[in-house]
């Protein structure tokens, strides 16, 4: 077995390289000491981290532990599930069944077996069949299938717990003795191993959730070496030595404290959720159960289980997995005393960089945070809730991307056509629908079709992005709020002295212009002027567009900012190019692709587009930042603060855009900003393309061809057209209009305006 586990040290030496030798960094780093922590002992409380970083590569194998210990605090504990082969050698495997998470299937496909595990018949490959020599063969692949197999290809060979004890000394080393009761049955004695482990091995902590096991060895471990730990399972489930279920246990804490010196549960023991996955309130005054609080009256530390960055637990903690560390770690009232996790970085930085900072902690950096349509992470987006929750989050920036109304009102909403983000396609308008090519493909009910009074009618339905992946945003908020005028939006906005400025996105003015009789951007500049923002000077306006055309009609507002958006992902720009974007732009928004290109969710390198855009003075703001865990590339961990500071530190961005201006405006308040070259590993940005590097050929994505180099031709635009007065088409008509002359000069092609009721059938399944 020597030959292959030499590869995965070797591999597990890349990571190191790749992480640009942060380990250095990590060992320089104590935790913070000066906070007052609610833990047993008043330390900070350890991160636990359960089969390595499995989160990302195969649990247990040689490569997730050592990225635990590159990106997590010093003090990380590594977590080994001990299973007895054959002949008696004890290995880290996360299942008793050693087809949930090894090749052994397709290596060994006739050799299955049935046994029977806490009374059930279970069939399967399991570990007493073979002896440490048999699975010399066997590779570890990732057990979790909704997270990425692309490591699979590399010789991950099953380790002991010597192997993880001696070839990478962890700080600690927890064994959990899982199913004590079964090995017995098979004449394989779990107390004897861990005797005899222990007599080479320094083991910090083990854990069962079986009373007899830990009763049996309570007496052969001193307490100040190694801690044992009862692990509580379900609420219904049934101890098998006291015949009672976990959740009475939990009431009898003195009892567990006669063999322990710990607990480990289950986070929903301490924080339990409803049938909607919302925090569930133990009484009218405190959110929480009191079970840490108990137990720490009895002397038991308290460690939390089931953390996993890729599991989302409750909608309060709005898919930020940092916000539900800190729920356990950082709340007034108790600090569970470690955490068990899948992902240790997240509670490194939890604890280390953001534990007791206070909302009124000052910034480290200067990071511009503009919301994108709003909080429209936890709200319908440009509703006034979702503007007010961006103000109580943190914004710098709010955003209005104004709309037409078809009696001229200028309104705030995320685009134009109004099933994207109300209940239009419910409602009497639903026969509204019509295709314009010229403005998006396929069909929609456009904005200018309906008056301000019917669009306040309309119900407003939260943004899903990501509903494919069963991923659906604070539905007990789904239709929260009341949409705004412009005017009403820059009143708001005007009142909240936390802003510096808010952000106009002005889109489809050439359209509205020649078709529609509308100038948005005449609208526009009418709403600052009479709010009084051209002698504003608390509050920065910012308008955007993609148009470089409508950008100029603002030039000659000295005091506003002209931002442009590329609307496609590049991989940098022409000297001319920046020089013609300069003529009607004083900054540039550029999507996350274009900086940090992605190739099946692996980040394949980093373009020039900032450095390009930045050596000639204009700042650079990157959309769109969201805190669910797939719309960040693997190399991010699932964790959306990972991700900011990925792209603040290693990019050098100015700004972002975001639907949860939360998570990024906390992020600049993290303590660890502020240590310079004791800047910790997991406050370090990622580097680009090192898990791309640790792909097997088999198993590499087939390359994909580079985004283009924004051009010339791609922003230099004629003039808007000037408006033209047209007769008002009938609502829904069966009429055809002639498309509005693009750049070139060339028609494109008819805009044919029909009804369409499959577009209303699927809108309305996308949005129930």
């Amino acid at each position: 077995m020597c030959n292959t586990r030499a590869l995965g040290v070797v591999l597990s030496a890349v990571l190191v390289v790749l992480h640009c030798g942060v380990i250095a960094q990590v060992s320089a780093q104590g935790s913070n000491t000066t906070s007052r922590w609610q833990t047993l002992s008043g330390n900070p409380p350890l991160v636990v981290a359960r089969g390595g970083f499995s989160g990302l590569f195969p649990d247990s194998s040689s490569v997730a532990y050592s990225l635990a210990l590159i990106t997590s605090v010093p003090d990380v504990i590594l977590w080994c599930d001990v299973q007895l082969t054959k002949d008696g050698a004890g290995i880290c495997f996360p299942d008793l069944k050693l087809d949930n998470g090894s090749n052994i299937a397709v290596v060994l496909k006739n050799q299955r077996k049935t046994y029977l595990v806490n009374g059930v018949p279970t069939p399967g490959w399991f570990s007493i069949d073979y002896t440490l020599s048999d699975l010399s063969n066997i590779i570890l692949n990732q057990g979790v299938y909704s997270r990425t197999n692309k490591f699979d290809g590399n010789v991950f060979q099953i380790l002991t717990v010597e192997d993880v004890a001696r070839q990478l000394k962890p700080p600690g080393l927890w064994l959990n003795i899982q199913h004590d009761a079964f090995y017995l049955q098979h004449n394989l004695s779990m107390i004897s191993f861990v005797r005899s482990v222990s007599r080479s091995v320094v083991v910090s902590y083990i854990s069962s959730p079986e009373v007899s096991f830990l009763r049996n060895i309570a007496a052969r471990f001193r307490r100040s070496t190694t801690k044992l730990v009862f692990r509580f399972l379900g609420q219904t489930d049934i101890e098998p030595t006291t015949n009672q279920t976990y959740g009475s246990l939990s009431k009898n804490l003195t009892f567990i404290k006669t063999f322990a010196s710990g607990v480990l549960v289950p986070k929903d023991y301490i924080w339990p959720v409803d049938e909607n996955l919302y925090l569930l309130p133990h009484t009218s005054v405190v959110p929480h159960t009191s079970v840490v609080l108990d137990a720490h009256k009895e002397g038991l530390e308290v460690f939390a289980s089931n953390f996993a960055n890729d599991v989302p637990f409750s909608f309060n903690y709005s898919y930020d997995p940092l916000a539900e560390y800190l729920h356990f770690i950082d709340n007034g009232d108790f600090s569970v005393d470690g955490v068990l996790s899948d992902f240790p970085i997240t509670p490194s930085e939890a604890i280390d960089c953001f534990a007791h900072l206070g909302r009124n902690a000052s910034k480290q950096v200067d990071l511009l945070v503009i919301s994108k349509n709003g909080a429209s992470g936890n709200f319908p987006g440009c509703t006034g809730s979702a503007y007010e929750k961006a103000i109580l989050d943190g914004a710098d920036v709010i955003d209005c991307p104004v709309q037409m109304s078809k009696d001229g009102i200028p309104f705030c909403l995320s685009f134009i056509n109004l099933i994207n983000s109300t209940t239009v396609a419910q409602s009497s308008f639903s026969n509204l629908t019509v295709t314009i090519p010229e403005i998006m493909a396929g069909s929609g009910i456009f904005t200018f079709d309906l008056t301000w009074n019917e669009i306040q009618t309309l119900t407003p339905s939260i943004s899903n992005p990501y509903f494919r992946y069963k991923l659906f945003r604070n539905p007990k908020n789904k239709s929260a709020g009341k949409f705004l005028k412009l005017s009403d939006f820059l009143d708001m906005a005007k009142n909240a002295s936390s802003l510096s400025g808010v952000l106009i996105s002005i889109e489809n003015a050439a359209y509205l212009a020649e078709k529609r009789g509308m100038s948005v951007t005449d609208e526009v500049m009418k709403a600052l002027s009479n709010a009084g923002y051209d002698n504003l000077t608390a509050l920065k306006v910012m308008i955007q567009s993609t148009n470089s055309s409508v950008l100029m009609k603002f030039k000659e507002k000295n005091n506003y900012e002209l931002v442009y958006k590329v609307d496609e992902q590049i991989r940098d720009a022409l000297n001319s190019t920046v020089e013609d974007i300069k003529k009607f732009a004083h900054s540039v928004v550029v999507d996350k692709e274009s900086v940090f290109p992605e190739n099946t969710a692996f980040i394949t390198g980093v373009t020039d587009v900032v450095t390009r855009l930045q050596s000639f003075k204009l700042p650079v703001y990157v959309e769109t930042f969201s805190n669910e865990f797939v719309s960040q590339a693997w190399d991010f961990f699932s964790d959306a603060t990972v991700e900011i500071n990925s792209f603040f530190m290693g990019a050098g961005i100015n700004g972002v855009i975001t639907d949860f201006p939360e998570t990024a405006a906390r992020y600049r308040r993290n303590r660890c900003l502020s240590r310079g070259d004791n800047t910790p590993a997991y406050m370090s940005p990622v580097q680009p393309g090192s898990l791309m590097q640790l792909i097997t050929p088999l198993y590499l994505p087939p390359a994909e061809a580079p985004n283009p180099v924004l051009t010339d031709s791609d922003v230099v635009e004629p003039p808007l057209p000037p408006v033209t007065q047209v007769p008002p088409l009938a609502p829904g008509g069966g009429g055809t209009a002639a498309a509005p002359t693009p750049p070139n000069g060339q028609p494109k092609f008819t805009a044919c305006i029909f009804l369409s009721s499959m577009a209303t059938i699927l809108a309305t399944l996308l949005l129930l």
